[in-house]
């Protein structure tokens, strides 16, 4: 019996990311849309912004806004003032008043007073913050320009305010980093007693000074033994906190994991709003310019920023629901599959899964295909053995 492939729900209730490409610093490992802050048109920015998002919501009208996420370069970068035209904008233009997460990006010392009432005033209910590392020499040396004392000053400020829905971005296998030094971050993260962590292993990023740096051997990374190490041991300190891993990167108290994140891996669309912003909607993923010149003109002009499309075969959409899928603990569900697909996952996937879950690397239960732990760890192997595998099907 074949069933038919379901509407998405997604269609009329979207969710929207949100880029602010401007920073104060630049650092060193980034490879993000970004341009240090000083002499660019920050307001002209704010209003194309708004544009965009005009425009796309008259082509593609919502009726809800599920998730909003802010984020950047550093939209704590923005003053006060521009910080509150961009969120007045956005209530203006999206159904706000259905958005289940409201997120902005910060970083520790950008976040004053002033920007921090802004945020409260127009409700924004999580906030996500760039620490990194605890270990302030190492904070130098990848280019932030936060302390750990800048931490725990707005760790304090954000609970003078009553905010309790924050998440940090912690960053391990840095350059130079000991296992001690890792440890002394996971245990001060921990005790700040936050409902959410994200945890990120250094990944060179081409065109970054840390790629340079690698290449002209001027630094080493951590081994591979001990970044395995370090994730090992987060996860174990993690769960010991009561803090549940509900994806590769992430840990959260119940009821307090990502809603937009989980709007990625559940692979809904979603729109991508500001320059080098990435959106998917209705099968097709798109790009906007990047450079903020590249990104205004066509704005100037009343015509949308987008710079490459790319619609995605059926082919295509099931790879898509299966590697974003298994990012998550619980794994890619074999029911949405076929209810989205009209085909069964084991139809498609049957023999690499047998294969690998023999490997201990998945593990399969009546609902469900996921990870174990150590398929966790080497996550990119489980994703291109499915590849090799459709590959030679296919042939």
């Amino acid at each position: 019996m074949i069933h038919p492939v379901i509407e998405e729900k997604s269609e009329t209730n979207i969710s929207a990311y949100i880029h602010i490409p401007f920073c104060e610093h630049i650092c060193y490992y980034c490879d993000f849309n970004k341009v240090f802050l000083e002499g660019q048109p920050v307001d002209e920015y704010i209003e194309a912004l708004l544009k965009e998002m005009t425009l796309t919501i008259e082509r593609y009208p919502i009726t809800a806004s599920e998730t909003i996420y802010v984020g950047g370069g550093t939209p704590t970068s923005l003053t006060a003032k521009q910080l509150d035209r961009l969120l007045s904008g956005i209530h203006q233009i999206l159904p706000t008043s259905t958005t289940k997460e409201f997120t902005v990006e910060a970083n520790p010392g950008d976040l004053s007073e002033d920007k921090m009432i802004v945020l409260k005033n127009h409700g924004i209910d999580r906030l996500s913050m760039g620490v990194q590392t605890f270990d302030d020499r190492l904070l130098k040396k990848i280019g932030r320009k936060h302390t750990a004392a800048d931490v725990y000053d707005t760790v304090k400020m954000l609970e003078k305010h009553d905010f309790k829905n924050v998440t940090i971005d912690l960053i391990y296998a840095l350059p130079g980093q000991t296992m001690e030094s890792f440890r002394d971050t996971l245990t001060r993260a921990i005790d700040l007693g936050l409902p959410h962590y994200a945890m990120y292993s250094l990944i060179l990023e081409n065109k970054t000074m840390f790629m340079n740096w690698v290449r002209q051997g001027r630094m080493a990374l951590p081994s591979q033994e001990a970044e395995t190490q370090m994730f090992d041991e987060a996860i174990e300190a993690m769960a010991k906190a009561g803090l549940n891993q509900y994806e590769i990167s992430n840990f959260a108290r119940p009821g307090y994991e990502s809603k937009h994140n989980m709007m990625y891996w559940n692979n809904a669309h979603y729109f991508g709003f500001g320059a080098g912003a990435s959106g998917y909607l209705d099968q097709t993923r798109y790009k906007n310019k990047g450079p903020i010149q590249h990104y205004l003109r066509p704005l100037r002009e009343g015509k949308l920023p987008v710079h490459e499309r790319e619609v995605l075969t059926r082919e295509n959409q099931m790879e898509e629901e299966l590697f974003l899928g298994l990012r998550k603990k619980r794994g890619v569900s074999k029911t949405r599959f076929q209810q989205k697909f009209a085909v069964s996952f084991h139809e498609v996937y049957g023999s690499v899964t047998q294969k690998l879950v023999a490997k201990g690397w998945l593990a399969e239960d009546l609902d469900n295909v996921y990870l174990t732990k150590a398929g966790m760890f080497i996550g990119n192997d489980v994703f291109e053995a499915f590849l090799i595998d459709q590959e030679s099907t296919s042939n």
